[in-house]
Order: C-alpha cells, then sequence, then structure tokens
C-alpha cells in the first residue's frame, strides 16, 4: 500500500493525498474524509521522512550533552530536566533524539552535520566540560537551540542559567549569618562555565564579609562523582593544618562524599564541620545527617527549555537568555550552627 494506490482507490490524484497527508488546507473537507476513511481502512500510514521532505519538519528535536562530563546520563539533576523537557516538548507533538558524542572527541564526526541528516526542527544543549568546537558550530546555525547553563550567541539560541553566582554567595552568606567564619570549597579541576562562575563567586562571596580566603581549604576534584568529593575531603583532613567550619561543594554529589570522609574522621556533622551543596537531588533529603543544599528547580528547567525551544521553532520569540534563581534548603547538615 502507497501514496499512488490510495490516489487511485480514492479517486483524486497523488498531490491531493500528499496535501492531505501533510495537512495543507486547499484540499475539501469531503475529499479529506474520504480519502483519511480509505488510509485507515487499508492501515496506511504514510512515512515519516516522506512527510519530512514534504513539509520540512521532522517533529524530532536532538538532545546533545556537550562535553565529557555528562555523556553518560550519569547526573540525577540532567536526569530530571530532561524527563521534564520530554514530557512538555511531547505536549507539543516532538519525539526526542539523543546523540551519542562518543566519536566526537575524535574529531570524526560533528552535530550539526547529523541534526541536518536527520532534519530535527530544533536542539536541546546540556552543558558539560571540555566542549567541542561543533557545538559551538551547531549553536551559531540556522538549527534553533536553546542551552542549559551553557551560554552562546547566536541568531538561533536561547539559554536558561541557574544564577550560579547567588549560589555560592546564598552558601557564604548562610555560614557567616551562623557565624561560620572559617569557610573551605570544593570545587573540580576541570573548569567548565559553571564551576568557574560558582567558585569565582564563592571567592567574591568572602572578600564582601570580609572573610580570608585560606589556599589549603580551597580544594579541587577531579570528577563530579562521590568518590572525587571524598577524596579531596580526605586529603585536607590529613593534611595536619587547621580545618574549616565549614565546607561549600559545589554539587551534592561531591558532599556526600566530602560527607563520608569527615565521618570516618571521626568528626561531627555540623558540630565541627557544617556542609553546604548544590542541586538538591533527591538523595540529599536522606543522607545522615540530610544536606543543606541549594535548589535548583529541575522541573522548571525542562519545562522552559521546551517551552522557549518550540517558541523559536515557530519565530514566535528572538534568541534571548533566562536566569532562574535558586533557593536555599536548610537541612540538618548546616542548619544553625
Amino acid at each position: 500500500m502507497n501514496i499512488k494506490t490510495i490516489a487511485q482507490l480514492s479517486g483524486v490524484s497523488i498531490a491531493t493525498v500528499s496535501k492531505i497527508i501533510n495537512n495543507y488546507s486547499d484540499v475539501s473537507q469531503d475529499t479529506r474524509k474520504r480519502v483519511m476513511k480509505i488510509m485507515e481502512e487499508n492501515g496506511y500510514r504514510p512515512s515519516s521522512s516522506a512527510r519530512t521532505l514534504a513539509t520540512k519538519k521532522s517533529n524530532l528535536i536532538g538532545v546533545v550533552f556537550a562535553g565529557k562530563l555528562n555523556s553518560e546520563l550519569k547526573h540525577p539533576f540532567f536526569i530530571n530536566v530532561i524527563d521534564s523537557f520530554k514530557k512538555q516538548i511531547g505536549l507539543f507533538g516532538f519525539d526526542v533524539l539523543l546523540f551519542s558524542n562518543e566519536q566526537f572527541f575524535d574529531a570524526k564526526e560533528d552535530y550539526l552535520a547529523r541534526c541536518r541528516h536527520f532534519h530535527v526542527d530544533g536542539c536541546i544543549i546540556i552543558a558539560g566540560d571540555d566542549i567541542e568546537p561543533s557545538v559551538h558550530q551547531l549553536a551559531a546555525s540556522e538549527i534553533p537551540c536553546v542551552g542549559l547553563d551553557i551560554k552562546f550567541t547566536g541568531p538561533n539560541f536561547s539559554y536558561i542559567m541557574s544564577d550560579n553566582a547567588k549560589i555560592s554567595s546564598k552558601a557564604v552568606e548562610h555560614f557567616y549569618m551562623n557565624g561560620c567564619r572559617e569557610i573551605g570549597f570544593i570545587g573540580i579541576e576541570r573548569k567548565s562555565e559553571v564551576a568557574t562562575i560558582r567558585e569565582n563567586a564563592f571567592m567574591e562571596a568572602l572578600r564582601g564579609f570580609g572573610i580570608a580566603a585560606r589556599p589549603e581549604w580551597i580544594l579541587h576534584s577531579k570528577e563530579y562523582d562521590e568518590e572525587s568529593g571524598y577524596l579531596a575531603m580526605k586529603a585536607l583532613l590529613a593534611s595536619g593544618s587547621a580545618l574549616p567550619k565549614a565546607i561549600f561543594t559545589i554539587s551534592d554529589i561531591l558532599a556526600f562524599g566530602a560527607m563520608r570522609a569527615i565521618k570516618e574522621h571521626n568528626l561531627a556533622i555540623p558540630g565541627d564541620i557544617a556542609l553546604i551543596g548544590c542541586d538538591d537531588i533527591d538523595a540529599s533529603k536522606y543522607t545522615d545527617p540530610s544536606l543543606t543544599t541549594l535548589r535548583q528547580d529541575k522541573e522548571k528547567f525542562g519545562r522552559l527549555a521546551a517551552m522557549m525551544l518550540f517558541d523559536l521553532i515557530n519565530k514566535q520569540t528572538k534568541a534571548q537568555g533566562i536566569i532562574v534563581d535558586t533557593e536555599l534548603i536548610i537541612r540538618q547538615s548546616c542548619g544553625s550552627l
């Protein structure tokens, strides 16, 4: 069963069947109903490739994990964001296509070529570390894109970012308001834009409150995982130097590792060392003690990304940037010191 057969059974031209399949308006309702009924009776479904060629739309959205950090979909924050995005973009009639980036570091492929190959209507780009040049090419292209925690300039590129500077300043302010002046930090060696903003803002917040930054308390883990947070904190605890009274980590997962190291050292949380993380992933509520953290609204991120991308695709808005505020969630690891 093909479009030619449907046309013959319906007594119309192939061009008329094509117009009906692709929702053109210049076909009478009687003809449309008759042809649709014949297609249904014969189990005919138009191929997506043919439909794409006819309409220049695939109803596909590409999901690009830029850089090395999140290429394996491990981080709970981004898993929840993508789930929220998928639900909202699905309500607009789009399917989601995840792009693998395993070959991109060998310069064998590029995102723009693959997006064009699949005729995607738009892309969401999620920031990692060591972002590939091909991501910059995609962001500057004709394809509508929305970046999450990644800021590019392009005629069809919008972005959503947490107020990463405020994340750090809120953490330092909470420590300060509870009488703590000896404050440490755990960041990451590989400096993504987000990690850099959070670390610089932390140092600026210390200066703003007249607190001296001690280099031995500024730690950098190798990765964004629990083990790396553990090793960074363990190195500080074994250094023999005076210990900070509080630690801010740029992710909850790093805080989990730091918490384990502090406990192994027979120190109390928050009595000896208070902790604040960032992201408010679900596990933060269930640590012992529960983790004080800066909440990023994961559902809002995903829904905003879908709505902004939909508007870009339909040319209902121009490229723009949105900054989303965060909320300090006070739990046991740093309530009142």
